[in-house]
Parts: structure tokens; C-alpha cells; sequence
């Protein structure tokens, strides 16, 4: 690939870190604008200065998408910086652990103001400018293999992210005849910042826990957040077609597969 995204204004939520930093770098790799939206300041700034420093034009915005005025202030910010928003990928996520019978209200509201509620007023906010100019856009939402059920410990985490699947497809639809394609991808056990940081915590994981994890899964390791980047940015790309409304699985095991 190469180019994919030239001329195109991008932006990533959650881009301080992990996947939504290497979504950027593909981006910016394929010739994107990139706005970098997420909480930490001093890392987003960073990943804006490294990608500026390869060549790219990409710039950051802090925004706490858990309040949605922050979070459509990004949208908002990016079309008054580059006069129009051409993609946004809903890269930002929460995975804190909570089953059904110990998560309580507030921990269940966390998540899905960040894995719901957020990206629903961010796509809104995007449409709406992409509706505005009569242009063609694209929209990538970073949902999970856990939306089709998950284990017993994301209880909260598999109610947001089922939801922003089914809000995927509806959009998709809502919007098909604007031309603006909305797809997401149901990535599996991927080898993140984010995930580390919670076998750790969650898990009492080893710091060699993604090499013993990698061996017992079919492809003899996790999903790769430069695989997955790539692939979000050809979603992004007119090389991806008329696809549109696709919730795809990014794993290494079959949904209703049983046995070896």
C-alpha cells in the first residue's frame, strides 16, 4: 500500500498509546492528515511531533471522550484546523473487568460512555460535516470478538461494544446513499499497551505473558497492532470499495467453531 490516504483529513481517538497510535502511524504512512485525539497530553503531543518529524502533517487535541462535548470538540476541532473531517476511527476503549453479578452502576456507565456513547456523538458529529459538504467519508469503530459474547468477567465491556456493533451496521445503512462507508473490526486477543496493562493488573500476567499466550493460539501469537493498523487504514482507503456496514473478525478463532 501506499498513499492510500493522500489528501484525506483523519481522525483517531485514543491515538496516545497502543492501537490508536499505531492506526495513526498507518495513516500517516499512507499519506493522511492526522488529527490525534485522547486524554494524556504529554503522549499525544509526542506521536504528533514523531509522525511530523517522518514527514506527516499531524497534529494533537486533547479531548476525555467520557464527557461528549470533549469528545465532539475533536470532530469539531479537526474540520476548523482542516476545513473538513474526510475519516474518524473510533479507536478509544475501556476493558476494566466487571461480571454480571459485581459490576456496579457507575462501572457499567463508564463503559459505555467510552465504548458507546462516545463514538455514537463522535460518528454523529462527523456525518453531520461530511452531510454538510455533500462529501463521501469513511468511518473505522474498533469494537471486539467479545461483542458476540465474551467471557463472564466482561459483562459491561460486551453490552457497550455489542451495542456499538449494532450502531456499525445501522449507520452504515442510515448513511449508505451519502456515500459514507462505516465498518468496524472485532479484533481478538491482540498483543496492546492497553491489554498488557490489564494481565498485569487484572490477570497477575508474567512479563512474558504475551510469548506463553502466543504459543497456544493457532497462529503461534497474538493479533499485531501494525497488522491490525494496516488493515484499518485500507478500510479507510477507496481501495476497500463499497464495503460498507461490515463488522469483521480480526481473530484467529472461528465464531461457532467447536473442538481442535
Amino acid at each position: 500500500m501506499k498513499d492510500l490516504l493522500h489528501d484525506k483529513v483523519v481522525l483517531v481517538t485514543g491515538a496516545t498509546q497502543g492501537l490508536g497510535a499505531g492506526i495513526a502511524r498507518a495513516a500517516a504512512r499512507e499519506g493522511a492528515t492526522l488529527v490525534l485525539s485522547g486524554r494524556h497530553t504529554e503522549r499525544g503531543e509526542q506521536v504528533a511531533a514523531e509522525l511530523a518529524a517522518a514527514g506527516a502533517e499531524a497534529s494533537f487535541v486533547r479531548a476525555d471522550i467520557t464527557d461528549v462535548t470533549q469528545a465532539v470538540s475533536a470532530v469539531e476541532e479537526t474540520v476548523r484546523r482542516h476545513g473538513r473531517i474526510d475519516s474518524l476511527v473510533n479507536s478509544a476503549g475501556l476493558t476494566s473487568r466487571g461480571t454480571l453479578l459485581d459490576t456496579t452502576e457507575e462501572l457499567f456507565d463508564e463503559h459505555v460512555a467510552v465504548n458507546l456513547k462516545a463514538p455514537f456523538f463522535l460518528m454523529q458529529a462527523a456525518v453531520a460535516d461530511m452531510v454538510r459538504r455533500g462529501a463521501p467519508g469513511t468511518i473505522a469503530n474498533i469494537i471486539s470478538i467479545d461483542s458476540h459474547g465474551g467471557q463472564s468477567f466482561l459483562a459491561p465491556y460486551v453490552a457497550a461494544k455489542a451495542g456499538l456493533a449494532g450502531l456499525t451496521r445501522n449507520a452504515a445503512h442510515a448513511h449508505r446513499w451519502d456515500r459514507i462507508r462505516i465498518n468496524g473490526l472485532n479484533i481478538g486477543w491482540s498483543a496492546t499497551d492497553g491489554e498488557d496493562l490489564t494481565q498485569r493488573q487484572s490477570h497477575d500476567a508474567d512479563p512474558d505473558w504475551q510469548q506463553r499466550a502466543g504459543k497456544a493460539l493457532p497462529m503461534g501469537k497474538l493479533g499485531q497492532v501494525d497488522e491490525i493498523a494496516d488493515f484499518v487504514a485500507f478500510l479507510l482507503s477507496e481501495r476497500s470499495g463499497v464495503v460498507t456496514g461490515s463488522v469483521i473478525d480480526w481473530d484467529q478463532n472461528v465464531i461457532g467453531g467447536l473442538g481442535d
